[in-house]
């Protein structure tokens, strides 16, 4: 029994393995961010650079009258194709047994955060409208914190400095992203447009007339579910899962940290479901037939939106954490603002700029929060037996971490 608890106290916690990743101290005992961190963060921005770019894309050439179900099967079928490969053989040397328990752990993934998260979305902003739709998109960093606080992948403690700084640090980041989405103000750059032209490039790729569940609709009715309410649940569903999604993954990293190994066999089961939904929501062949515009739609969506977004996003989550990696999610509406205005000539206005601000800022206080518990961790004796794997040394009288830990 002794034996037992000095193992569990022995284990790491996700915050050490994090901060061992992320900092690192100099010889005068300085704290230095590693490059994992600075790669960590430039290839998340790189990720909502890519989904902006992916929804001015689809708004300029996508033909709104497909099945956007079918959409989404072509988009994961490709993104499959391509990770599948390049993981089989990258990480060939690395990679762990798979057992079933990490196998269901890979089916949950790939029902929350892709298949689940794709298909709520569709079916919420066909119930409402593309300007509600990008109202909810900034609740995914608040369910990803509350989620990683219940379940102790994050450590919060509104009691302390750093604890008051991330949650105030998630609320700037929120509110600079509802901002964009609420208020526009005077046009900066360009002559002011329509606002349902600036609502669709908030909201994204899909105009409101998406695909929408009839027999989902008819069911509803009959318990007194309006179609708009049905929409708002399918919305939080779109979120809330997008957050379980990274709080999930995070653990699951520390038993399989083969990254592009996970995101491949999480897009595996996602795209079975995708396949089967789809198989259930078109009434022929002829939904399947693309045009040359909408093959360029895929490719992009497939290869950039998916494979490599999906893909950078499981490598951050390991470094970073889930709460930090969503905290990025807000920057998507404003990278889709500044190339809509590059490529499409839509005009900036104040409330773009200063929510960009918030956003900024946000993240900046975050980091900066866990930048002080990194020093606090690290600077308590815990930098040494994270970064070396040596075989596990006898407990000693006043030592409470010791011993080496898995990658």
């Amino acid at each position: 029994m002794g034996e037992e608890g000095e193992g569990e106290r022995g284990k790491p916690t996700l915050l050490q393995r994090w901060s061992s990743s992320v900092w690192s101290v100099s010889s005068s005992g300085r704290l230095l961010w590693a490059d994992k961190a600075w790669r960590a963060h430039a290839g998340m921005a790189f990720t909502q650079v890519a989904y902006g770019g992916y929804h001015v894309l689809t708004k300029s050439v996508l033909n709104v009258g497909m099945n956007q179900i079918v959409f989404c099967v072509y988009r994961d079928l490709v993104a499959l194709a391509l990770l599948a490969p390049a993981a089989f053989f990258r990480e060939r040397r690395v990679r762990r047994p798979v057992t079933p328990q990490l196998l269901a752990s890979f089916a949950l993934l790939g029902f929350t955060g892709i298949f689940g998260n794709q298909l709520l979305f569709l079916l919420g902003l066909s119930y409402t409208n593309a300007s509600y739709a990008a109202a909810f998109q900034p609740a995914i960093p608040v369910f990803t914190f509350l989620l990683a606080a219940i379940v102790g992948v994050e450590v919060i403690n509104i009691f302390t400095k750093d604890g008051i700084v991330k949650v105030l640090g998630t609320a700037v980041c929120v509110s600079g992203a509802i901002l964009m989405v609420f208020y526009r103000g005077p046009s900066l750059i360009g002559l002011g447009g329509t606002a349902a032209a600036d609502e669709n490039v908030l909201a994204g790729t899909w105009s409101s007339n998406a695909y929408q569940a009839e027999w989902l609709t008819s069911t509803m009715l009959q318990y007194g579910v309006e179609p708009w309410h049905l929409g708002v649940i399918c919305l939080i569903g779109n979120c809330f899962l997008m957050g379980a999604y990274l709080v999930i993954q995070a653990p699951v990293l520390i038993k399989y940290p083969a990254s592009l190994s996970l995101t491949a066999y999480s897009y595996s089961f996602a795209t079975i479901f995708m396949v089967l939904t789809g198989v259930l929501a078109t009434n022929g062949l002829h939904e399947w037939a693309l045009t040359t515009t909408e093959i360029i739609a895929i490719l992009y969506a497939g290869i950039i939106a998916s494979c490599l977004n999906y893909a950078i996003m499981t490598w951050a989550n390991k470094i970073l954490g889930p709460s930090l990696v969503a905290l990025y999610n807000p920057l998507q509406p404003a990278c889709s603002t500044v190339l809509s205005t590059i490529f499409l000539g839509t005009p900036i206005y104040v409330g773009s700029v200063v929510g960009g601000v918030f956003i900024i800022a946000g993240l900046y206080l975050v980091t900066w929060a866990r930048y002080n518990e990194a020093q606090r961790v690290l600077t308590a004796g815990y930098l040494e037996p994270l970064l070396v794997e040596d075989p596990p040394a006898p407990k000693t009288e006043g030592s409470s971490f010791r011993g080496s830990i898995d990658p």
